[in-house]
């Protein structure tokens, strides 16, 4: 077992504490009562109340979780039939220029990908507003989507799925039954970081959002510029509880369906 040197402890320490020491900031500051954000005058909840019925960042808020949810539930789809595709059939014609188009957008710059969505709507004359940010958002977090679940059908035991087809079930049945459930937290967790890529996304967005469909990254970025109220700090504390609370769902979900996996092998090989 290596020893930690004091040096490394408090290395780590700094690190974490550059990383993190903000965000805690940030979290109390918006119980603040105090209308200033860095001078704190006592405990309240009234910048949450102020919140709620700011009508300009609920529309913006709203605009959000529409498009993290459909955008991702889509990507989700997309991206796992494109695990599919690179892992299970590895021989076909141009298996390199569709690998390399799943990943492009892994290392593209936003920028570039939002000013060539941006072109793209353009020249097809496709009037931006809601729908182009979701189209946008898909083609960013369909790639990690496919990271995800790739790597989890890397592992994958084929042999389940050649007993089920060997007992007479069809592919798709054998997909649905067998291997779906398999791979279903590396699915779920491709969701999550695929609906938080998109709850978070601010530069994409901003090239490819029209009239009625701000983002609320944008709102909250397009308010900083002219100085940072505790009603941002409330609304981006908020985000930051739903973006934990995604990813403590999708750790318990994994952790539970690993613990299924394992006691089933048990199971199987005891019966055996």
């Amino acid at each position: 077992m290596t020893k930690w040197s004091r040096f490394n402890i408090v290395s780590v320490a700094l690190g974490f504490a550059f990383l993190y020491l903000p965000i805690v900031l940030l979290v109390v500051f918006s119980f603040n009562e105090s209308r200033l954000v860095t001078v704190w005058a006592g405990f309240s909840i009234k910048w949450y109340v102020s919140l709620f019925n700011n009508q300009g960042l609920m529309d913006a808020a709203w605009v959000t979780i529409r498009v993290a949810l459909l955008s991702a539930t889509i990507a989700t789809v997309l991206g796992t039939m494109a695990a599919l595709s690179l892992v299970r059939f590895t021989r076909f014609r141009g298996r390199m220029l569709f690998s390399g188009m799943v990943y492009a957008p892994l290392v593209m710059p936003e920028v570039i990908t939002g000013l060539s969505l941006l072109l793209l709507f353009v020249a097809i004359g496709f009037d931006r507003g809601f729908w182009t940010v979701t189209l946008a958002h898909i083609t960013l977090t369909m790639c990690f989507v496919a990271v995800v679940v790739q790597s989890r059908l890397l592992s994958f035991d084929r042999s389940v799925e050649e007993a089920a087809l060997d007992l007479g079930a069809t592919p798709l049945r054998t997909f649905i039954e067998v291997t779906l459930p398999i791979i279903a937290p590396a699915v779920f967790s491709g969701w999550v970081l695929a609906f938080t890529l998109s709850l978070d996304d601010l530069v994409i967005a901003s090239f490819t959002s029209g009239p009625g469909a701000t983002t609320l990254p944008m709102k909250i970025y397009s308010q900083v510029r002219l100085g940072v109220t505790p009603e941002i700090n409330a609304a981006c504390t908020l985000l930051i509880a739903l973006v934990a609370v995604g990813v403590i769902i999708a750790s318990i979900v994994t952790k539970r369906r690993e613990l299924q996996r394992q006691r089933d092998e048990h199971a199987a090989f005891a019966g055996t």
